[in-house]
């Protein structure tokens, strides 16, 4: 993880994901099929190591609500403007929370509890605290798929966003992981 961001008083946020070598994480109806194939280990634990927690929107939260069981160890926070506190199941007390903030607000407080360093997940999520500066490194991993449709990693940015390559890995099963960092 690096350092830290400008914000001396942010949690800083990382992301790890994966997509479509057309640049979608999803199929339009949410659907991550297309990653099942893909069983090796891609260096998700040792990320997952290095942060505090997980933050995700509501439409993440939901599908992996549909996975078997709860794969996160660490605390989530769920950014949404729909969901109630009330409406999580009892399973999920005191491992998930729900803020409605901007991106911005929900780091200050994560920081004021100790947060240091966020995974950032999902799509509109992600699009939302990099256009507010909160990003500070990107892991993508291609999946040597064309989707042709689907749910994009990237959206419309005020300006560029400028990136400084940090190292590309290759896995068996052809998937690329590349990292960068955000260049201030």
């Amino acid at each position: 993880m690096p350092a830290a961001l400008p914000h001396p008083a942010l949690t800083a946020g990382h992301v790890f994901i994966a997509a479509s070598m057309d640049g979608y994480i999803a199929r339009r109806d949410g659907a991550i099929d297309f990653l099942d194939p893909y069983t090796e280990d891609h260096g998700y634990d040792a990320f997952m190591a290095g942060v505090d927690g997980l933050i995700m929107g509501r439409a993440t939260f939901e599908l992996v609500m549909t996975f078997p069981g709860w794969p996160f160890t660490k605390p989530v926070v769920v950014l949404s403007r729909s969901l109630a506190p009330g409406a999580l199941p009892q399973t999920l007390a005191g491992k998930v929370r729900i803020l409605d903030g901007t991106p911005r607000e929900v780091m200050r407080d994560l920081y004021k509890d100790g947060w240091r360093n966020a995974y950032v997940d999902g799509g509109k999520v992600i699009q939302s605290f990099l256009r507010d500066g909160l990003i500070g490194d990107l892991i993508v991993t291609r999946v040597p798929i064309l989707l042709g449709d689907g749910i994009p990693l990237f959206g419309p940015l005020a300006s560029d966003v400028a990136l400084r390559h940090i190292e590309t890995k290759t896995f068996a099963s052809g998937l690329v992981q590349s990292k960068y960092e955000i260049r201030g």
